[in-house]
């Protein structure tokens, strides 16, 4: 399928940050919206046969709407497509692509910061200076939080793509010891290099949740699995926020069944003033929240948006790139 004379429309522009759009323009008729509202998204679509989004919802009641009757290609401004009904866009005819390994480095170092902070908390360190914990001090160093070594620790890690990987390696190279679960919901024997999520559970210093959002994914971490992690063991989610029952990691966290918590994705983002997640890290010193940044590193941003424009370019010579419906 080839589009001639394309238009297309950016939904929420603004989270690409300050990385411009400019070649876009340059080369095809393009409106862009900064940010899109959910009742928004159909209006926004009506004319157009490309849309790029990176998460603004495009379900099966705006892919039914007549607004979208002209649209042919959704080009997902991420790796992640569970905002986009694929089925539906199938059925319809409509073209979604994606892009791979975008962040890798960015979200895998990120990862390795959070796993750092947890096992140093030199950002709560730099606070206590700041209020005045050291000055104060009678000996020459602070010992409010507790610090350990990574050399040594097991690190299981749930979802072992691109970024599952990069982090193992940055991982070994601290000294740690990489555990890789068997992939979630898969069938048949274990590979030889993997080992059932109970037991990574079971054995882990520290898990940390690289796997897109699936049905058999959501809520991977809930009560169940949360009770056989060490009561010293540290969580990170860097990848969705879905992937957690975040009910039962704050009562996990609350009651001290596992020691720690960092996540860098919520189930609702940006969240509201009372979103549990928020609340609780207002409340716990043991779980980090932060904006789902671990992506956004600018280098990741620049490549995100050149994969964008080369998926486009394909398509509109009639080939498939990084098609996924």
């Amino acid at each position: 399928m080839t589009v001639q004379q394309p238009r297309i429309v950016f939904l929420d522009a603004a989270t690409y940050g300050d990385v411009s759009l400019q070649r876009f323009i340059d080369t095809w008729d393009c409106t862009v919206h900064q940010v899109t509202n959910p009742d928004e998204t159909a209006q926004r679509l009506s004319g157009y046969s490309i849309a790029v989004t990176n998460k603004v919802v495009i379900d099966k009641n705006v892919l039914s709407s007549s607004a979208a009757r002209d649209l042919k290609l959704i080009a997902v401004a991420a790796t992640g497509t569970d905002i986009i009904d694929r089925v539906e866009a199938s059925r319809r005819g409509v073209n979604v692509c994606n892009v791979p390994g975008y962040a890798t480095q960015s979200v895998a170092q990120f990862t390795m910061a959070l796993i750092l902070e947890l096992s140093t908390r030199a950002a709560s360190y730099s606070v206590a200076v700041k209020n005045d914990q050291w000055k104060n001090s009678p000996v020459f160093s602070l010992f409010t939080y507790p610090s350990l070594e990574l050399s040594g620790k097991k690190l299981g890690i749930i979802g072992y793509g691109s970024i599952g990987r990069a982090v193992a390696q940055m991982a070994r190279a601290f000294g740690m010891e990489v555990l890789v679960a068997a992939r979630p919901g898969a069938e048949g024997p274990t590979a030889k290099d993997r080992v059932p999520i109970n037991q990574l559970l079971s054995e882990a210093d520290l898990v940390s949740l690289h796997c897109p959002l699936t049905p058999e994914t959501r809520n991977l971490i809930n009560r169940q699995s949360l009770s056989l992690m060490k009561p010293t063991a540290f969580l990170v989610n860097t990848a969705r926020g879905a992937l957690v029952d975040e009910a039962a990691l704050i009562e996990a966290l609350r009651k001290k069944r596992i020691a720690a918590a960092a996540v860098d994705v919520i189930s609702k983002e940006p969240p509201p003033a009372n979103h549990p997640v928020i609340l609780a890290a207002k409340e716990l010193d043991n779980l980090i929240v932060t904006p789902h940044t671990a992506w956004s590193a600018r280098e990741a941003r620049e490549r995100l948006l050149k994969e964008v424009e080369e998926n486009i370019a394909a398509f509109l010579h009639g080939r498939d790139r990084n098609r996924v419906a």
